[in-house]
């Protein structure tokens, strides 16, 4: 039986700055794949759009912010050359695609996505069509490269699940004339189902405020997070400032248990280090906050700072930054234009030849 060659595909909203809940549940797990597999990350315009101007900022703003994730994925280690990084709207296979598979998506399904839910909050009425259809576009996303396996983050999950029915169902739907076509893989059918990789110590960062809430581009306190645009003394500061407990460290993970700063202090702290929990704790158990406090800030500004720094580098030249993303777009299309074509000659489209 055939095999789908294996291809990565994620994604970020440019909305607001990212922060090291980006860098150590995301970032750092694409960098290091990027050396197994054939990497394609996205700066998902298009899904930034789907909620009010308040939340995304209008044109200018999304110009901003998409040049900014993208120097972030480049200053956080991702590489151009290696890798493929484009923004969404400069290829056109992923309006189509999800077209296509709005049609094959099911009501039902959308309606299970509580993602949707606490987006649109209790005014559902008010949502844009988009949002709703968010997860539709995120499919196409994927599966207009074959993708085989995605990082996502929990919240995401669901996401990809949908992904996989959509995947599913096109191949039943058509399966004869996938076949009829001979545009099958083995008897996997045409798209592949992918599988989502959640990876690394650190996955889920907290609030620096609130160990119980996620770290946030939304929260309204800069000081509930590290931003990856922060300098050395601000990444200092907000380290010190962070919520603790009077208990000392734990030196084994069972204590972390009821107490979430602790927890997420450590957790951030194994994520930047490479460590587990365990070894941490093996390292500081029985410290007070104020020591490992001390070594979390000169274990974060020395991993945190020159990414900020080379950010600021690459963002001082827009016209360099518009460049990858245009040379990324190039190579995506390349990838995108036959399964494209494909998808349309199954579904029975009369194409341009």
């Amino acid at each position: 039986m055939a095999a789908f060659t294996p291809r990565v595909f994620s994604g970020m909203q440019p909305t607001s700055t990212l922060h090291l809940g980006n860098y150590l549940g995301a970032l750092v797990n694409w960098v290091a794949m990027q050396k197994t597999h054939d990497c394609i990350y996205c700066v998902v315009d298009m899904h930034a759009i789907t909620q009010g101007l308040d939340v995304w900022g209008g044109p200018a703003e999304l110009t901003r912010a998409t040049r900014e994730v993208a120097a972030a994925y480049i200053a956080a280690g991702v590489d151009p050359k290696k890798s493929i990084i484009f923004n969404q709207s400069q290829v056109s296979g992923h309006a189509e695609l999800a077209w296509v598979f709005n049609t094959i998506a099911r009501l039902g399904w959308l309606n299970r996505m509580t993602q949707f839910k606490e987006k649109a909050g209790k005014d559902r009425e008010n949502a844009s069509v988009g949002l709703y259809d968010y997860p539709v576009l995120m499919a196409a996303d994927i599966l207009l490269y074959k993708a085989t396996h995605v990082p996502v983050g929990e919240d995401q999950k669901q996401h990809l699940e949908l992904t996989r029915d959509i995947a599913q169902k096109f191949n039943n739907d058509f399966a004869e004339r996938i076949a009829e076509l001979n545009l099958g893989t083995g008897d996997l059918g045409y798209f592949p189902l992918p599988e989502p990789m959640i990876q690394g110590p650190a996955p889920r960062v907290m609030s620096l405020r609130d160990g119980t809430k996620k770290m946030s581009k939304s929260d309204p306190s800069d000081y509930s997070r590290i931003n990856l645009t922060d300098d050395a003394d601000m990444i200092a500061q907000k380290i010190r400032k962070a919520k603790t407990d009077p208990e000392a460290l734990p030196s084994e993970e069972k204590g972390l248990e009821g107490r979430p700063e602790a927890e997420n202090l450590v957790g951030i702290y194994a994520g930047l280090s490479g460590e587990t929990k365990a070894q941490v704790l093996g390292q500081f158990g029985g410290s007070q906050f104020s020591g490992f406090k001390a070594a979390l800030v000169e274990l974060a500004v020395g991993k945190l700072a020159p990414i900020a720094g080379e950010m600021r580098r690459l963002l001082a030249d827009p016209g360099h930054i518009d460049g990858i993303l245009s040379d990324g777009a190039d190579r995506a299309a390349a990838i995108a234009a036959p399964i494209m074509r494909d998808t349309k000659d199954i579904t029975g489209f009369v194409r341009r030849r």
